[in-house]
């Protein structure tokens, strides 16, 4: 199996997928943390909430990483995307420990950093699996008929 290399181009599309959740969590956490609690039954709260700098903010980057999310799994598998999401959870204890001032405990930086040598282990592999030549003139032939 030949190992395709990305472009310059595709790995920042990865980094905007591995960036734009953990930070649009963080500021939505950020936003969120000054709105008393919301409930169903006063979904008027919830319309203010989504009108806030911080939560607005981060549902712009939240936007960015599915637009970007949706580009990387264009050209690339999702057993290769998918932990570049998952990437995105160190991110998240980095934002939620030293922005946000929140105690993390030892097991969560033990998980985080199973998840980070995971992400190392799949990066490693190809981004696109390589598919026989017969089941690729299927698949062109099935998507001609459409």
């Amino acid at each position: 199996m030949t190992q395709a290399k990305l472009t310059p181009h595709q790995w920042s599309i990865l980094g905007l997928v591995a960036l734009c959740a953990p930070l649009g969590d963080a500021c939505l956490s950020r936003g969120m943390s000054k709105m008393p609690a919301i409930s169903l039954e006063h979904p008027g709260t919830l319309i203010t909430a989504v009108f806030t700098p911080w939560v607005a903010a981060g549902i712009a980057l939240l936007i960015g990483f599915f637009a970007s999310y949706l580009t990387a799994l264009s050209w690339a598998d999702l057993t290769f995307v998918l932990p570049a999401t998952a990437f995105g959870n160190v991110i998240v204890a980095v934002l939620s420990k030293f922005w946000l001032h929140e105690a993390i405990s030892w097991q969560r930086w033990a998980g985080i950093a199973l998840i980070t040598v995971g992400v190392g282990f799949v990066a490693q592999g190809p981004a696109v699996t390589e598919r026989p030549a017969a089941k690729d003139a299927a698949i062109e032939e099935e998507e001609a008929v459409r």
